[in-house]
């Protein structure tokens, strides 16, 4: 017979076997999050003294190879860490035979530290936007070093905007639902803009954006902000890590972020791309890269914001086809509405398409964000050189730079 454990019980058994020390006090559910069930636990240790963890049962319906998404989770923290040791990073425990996941016949379980913390699910305060995009920024310049190969593809063709065109194809052909009438207008326009939604996947076959380690779910909500100070500690939800291009993650952070209305909207006449917290995301994102992209890269960013809308919405619409399989819905055409709202959202873009490149040359000038030799020549000529630049010169052209005690 088999005897059915109580929450309280099941945590406790799931800590103990990652090894945590003392006894479990209490729990509570956090809410925040629609895939994975996430508890805080907290603990007395021997000691007096309190401490608390993240327990989370993974969701193995939506990731169907947990195993491999652990494995990208951790190389690419252990790779940050080595980089950075006194950064602040998520930290996953491991079990006596040295794994960072606990299976069971109850589910796919995991623990990490907990990292007292502010989140926002939105905001219009300017710093905080800027600082999470200094905090996806920085994810990416301290895994620009790491081959993205090594990787998993934990969702096969995540981003692959192609073979999103496919099944959404496919679908409109075989219409289960008897759906595509209603939603023909916004079938006929993505086929208009298929060579155009499909540009950075073009690119890269061209050899002209290089694969980078990805977030992959880049929403405000995903980043820690320190309680005193304002500014972010660290990303966290690194289940969708895969490789991908740094405009995936720039593009749906726009594509969330500085949307002025909700992601389901009905009234159109809401929904715009807002140009101020645009450029206050673009500032900290850049300014958290440190150079490490590439001058393609840069220049894809805008259209990176647009791909990935065009990209999102393609996703609502082929969902509604299919009968709404995936996506959560509250009310009838519920995934109609998110992509209409996300091709309003691409019409605005392009209404505002020459402000976000102008944005984007105007600070990377004003910042000198460029990776190329000749761009930091010229600002050493110019004597406008920093020496974050002059190292990165230095190690370029075969160099480094050695601190010597005057004789």
């Amino acid at each position: 017979m088999t005897v059915q454990l109580s929450t309280h019980e099941k945590l406790e058994q799931v800590c103990k076997a990652f090894r945590i020390q003392g006894s479990l006090q209490s729990y509570e559910e956090i809410k925040v999050g629609n895939v994975n069930k996430t508890y805080r636990v907290n603990f007395l240790q021997e000691d007096g003294k309190r401490k608390s963890y993240i327990v989370q049962a993974v969701n193995t319906y939506v990731f169907k190879n947990p195993v491999q998404v652990m494995s990208n989770i951790d190389l690419v923290t252990e790779h940050i860490h080595a980089k950075a040791p006194k950064k602040r990073v998520l930290h996953f425990h491991h079990t006596a035979d040295r794994k960072t996941y606990l299976m069971d016949d109850k589910g796919f379980w995991r623990l990490f530290n907990y990292i007292p913390s502010n989140t926002y699910n939105t905001t219009d305060n300017l710093d905080i936007i800027r600082n999470a995009g200094e905090a996806f920024g920085q994810f990416q310049m301290m895994l620009s070093d790491f081959d993205a190969s090594s990787l998993y593809e934990t969702i096969p063709n995540f981003h692959n905007t192609p073979k999103r065109y496919e099944q959404l194809i496919a679908d409109a052909q075989a219409d289960p639902k008897g759906r595509l009438a209603e939603a023909r207008p916004e079938y006929d326009w993505l086929l208009s803009v298929r060579e155009q939604a499909c540009r950075l996947t073009n690119l890269h076959e061209q050899g002209l954006l290089p694969l980078r380690v990805t977030h992959n779910d880049t929403k405000l909500n995903n980043v820690l902000f320190d309680k005193a100070s304002g500014n972010a500690i660290c990303v966290i939800d690194l289940d969708t890590v895969m490789p991908g291009f740094a405009a995936h993650d720039f593009g749906d952070a726009i594509r969330f972020g500085a949307s002025t209305a909700a992601e389901d909207e009905k009234d159109l006449n809401k929904v715009s791309c807002d140009m101020t917290l645009f450029e206050a995301y673009f500032n900290g994102f850049m300014e958290g890269c440190r150079g490490s992209l590439t001058d393609k890269e840069v220049e894809a960013l805008p259209m990176g914001a647009k791909i990935m809308t065009f990209e999102c919405g393609m996703r609502f619409l082929t969902d509604y086809l299919q009968g709404d399989v995936y996506f959560k819905t509250h009310r009838e055409g519920h995934n109609l509405d998110r992509c209409r709202t996300q091709f309003k959202l691409v019409e605005d873009m392009e209404k505002k398409w020459q402000t976000m490149q102008e944005i984007v040359d105007l600070l990377r000038d004003e910042h000198g964000w460029s990776d190329s030799v000749s761009n930091l020549s010229n600002k050493l000529q110019r004597e406008s050189l920093r020496y974050v630049e002059a190292v990165q010169l230095a190690d370029a052209l075969g160099y480094e730079i050695v601190w010597q005690k005057r004789r």
